[in-house]
C-alpha cells in the first residue's frame, strides 16, 4: 500500500487547480499589491520573462512583448513582503517611491530555492523529498488545459499553463491515507521529534509591532509565525503571517507604531478596536508620516498609487480603509496550539483545518516550548515511507 501511494503521479494531484497567476520580474512592488488584491491566492509566482497577468491582453493583431524562448518561476510573493517592505523606516517616509520599487525588492534572497519545476509524471516521493529541501510551492504543468481555460488564461512561451501545489496540498493527500502510516501517525510528537525548538520566533508583548518585522521574514521561509510571550515566556498569542496575508498595506501605520500585544488585537479579524484606530491616527501625526493616513475618500495616498497601476477593476467591490482588510476572508487571529504529547495525526488536522502551516506546542502552565511545522511534520512521513519501500 504505502509502495502504491509513493508511486502516485503528482497529475493526480493537480486535478481541479486553478492555472497559476504570473508576474514578471519585471513589475513593480505596486504591481504585485494589485495582483494580490485581485486574487484569492495568498500568493502570487514570480517569474524570469515578460509574461505578467495584469498587463492587459495584447490585440490580436499584436505579437507578445516577450522574447524569451525558456519561462522559469523564480519565486513567489505575497502581502505579508509588501507590508514588511513598505514597513522599514526608509520606506515610511516616501511610500509611493517605495511601491514604485522592482518586485525584486520584496523577493527573498533564497526566493529561488522556495519553488521548484516538476513535471506532472513526478512521482509523490519525489515530491516529498523535494519539499524535504525546503521547498515550498511544486510548479506543474496542467495537463488537457485546452479542456478548461479560455484565451486569456496567461501563457507562457512555451504555451503551457502552469498551477502550483503547496505543502499543504501534500499533506491533505496523504490524510486520505493516513492508515498507511499507522503506527507512526498516532505516535506523541516529541517522541517522533517532530518539535522544532531551534528556530522559534517570538517577542515580548510590549515591543514594538515593528521589532518583529525581520522575524516575519523569516517565519515565511520556515513557515511558521511570530510568537507573543510575557516576561515568563507564557504563550499570549501571535502575529501571524497567514492573518496578516488577509490585510492589506493600510495595517503599516500599525505596524509602525503599535507594540506587538495591540497590533494583534488591530488585525483581528473582527476589525480594528476605534480606541486603537485613533491611537494610530495620533502616533503617525506625532511622527509626522501623515503620507500614511488615508485621506476623505478613506486612500492613503500609496493605496491610490498601487491601485491606479493596475486595471480599473482591479479593487472593485473592496474596500480600503484604515483596518487595512481586503475582500479576501480574513483569518481568526487566535493561535493554535497543542502539547509534546500530542499525537502527529491530531496536530496534523488541527493544522489543515485552520489552514495554518504549523502549530504553536505549549506546556500545561502555558510556557512556549516549540513549534511543528509541516516541514518537521513531512520528515515524519518521508521516513516512515522510505522504510516501507
Amino acid at each position: 500500500m504505502a509502495a502504491r501511494l509513493s508511486r502516485h503521479e503528482l497529475s493526480d494531484l493537480c486535478l481541479g487547480k486553478p492555472p497559476l497567476r504570473s508576474l514578471s520580474v519585471d513589475d513593480t512592488v505596486a504591481d504585485a499589491l494589485a495582483a494580490l488584491k485581485k486574487i484569492d491566492d495568498n500568493y502570487v509566482s514570480v517569474w524570469n520573462c515578460h509574461h505578467s497577468f495584469i498587463r492587459k491582453p495584447q490585440p490580436k493583431h499584436q505579437t507578445t512583448i516577450s522574447k524569451c524562448t525558456t519561462c522559469t518561476c523564480i519565486g513567489k510573493v505575497c502581502m505579508v513582503d509588501i507590508i514588511c517592505f513598505l514597513s522599514k523606516p526608509q520606506n515610511l517616509s516616501s511610500p509611493s517611491a517605495a511601491l514604485n520599487s522592482p518586485i525584486s525588492a520584496i523577493l527573498h534572497q533564497t526566493s529561488s530555492l522556495l519553488v521548484r519545476h516538476l513535471p506532472p509524471t513526478a512521482s509523490l516521493t519525489e515530491a516529498i523529498d523535494v519539499m524535504h529541501e525546503g521547498v515550498h510551492n511544486l510548479v506543474i504543468p496542467i495537463q488537457n488545459q485546452f479542456e478548461v481555460f479560455d484565451s486569456n488564461t496567461l501563457r507562457h512561451a512555451d504555451k503551457t499553463i502552469y498551477c502550483w501545489l503547496t505543502q499543504e496540498d501534500i499533506f491533505r493527500y496523504l490524510l486520505n491515507s493516513i492508515g498507511v502510516f499507522s503506527p507512526t501517525a498516532a505516535s506523541p510528537i516529541n517522541i517522533l521529534g517532530a518539535i522544532d525548538t531551534q528556530n522559534l520566533f517570538a517577542v515580548c508583548y510590549n515591543d514594538p509591532a515593528s521589532s518583529v518585522l525581520d522575524l516575519l521574514s523569516l517565519s515565511l521561509i520556515y513557515q511558521s509565525s511570530v510568537a507573543i510571550v510575557d516576561p515568563n515566556g507564557k504563550f499570549l498569542g501571535e502575529i501571524s503571517p497567514f492573518v496578516l496575508n488577509s490585510c492589506d498595506e493600510a495595517v503599516v501605520p500599525a505596524m509602525a507604531t503599535l507594540s506587538a500585544g495591540d497590533f494583534t488585537s488591530y488585525i483581528d479579524c473582527g476589525g480594528p478596536p476605534e480606541d486603537l484606530v485613533q491611537l494610530v491616527k495620533e502616533r503617525v501625526e506625532d511622527k509626522n508620516l501623515s503620507e500614511l493616513l488615508p485621506d476623505e475618500t478613506g486612500l492613503c495616498s500609496w493605496s491610490s498609487f498601487s491601485s491606479s497601476s493596475s486595471d480599473e477593476d482591479s479593487c472593485s467591490g473592496k474596500n480600503w480603509k484604515l483596518g487595512g482588510y481586503s475582500g479576501r476572508v480574513g483569518r481568526r487571529s487566535e493561535a493554535m496550539v497543542c502539547y509534546r504529547w500530542s499525537s502527529l495525526v491530531a496536530v496534523m488536522i488541527q493544522a489543515l483545518a485552520h489552514r495554518v502551516s504549523y502549530v504553536w506546542v505549549v506546556e500545561e502552565d502555558g510556557t512556549l516550548t516549540g513549534i511543528v511545522t509541516f516541514q518537521a511534520m513531512l520528515k515524519v512521513f518521508r521516513e516512515h515511507l522510505k522504510s516501507m519501500c
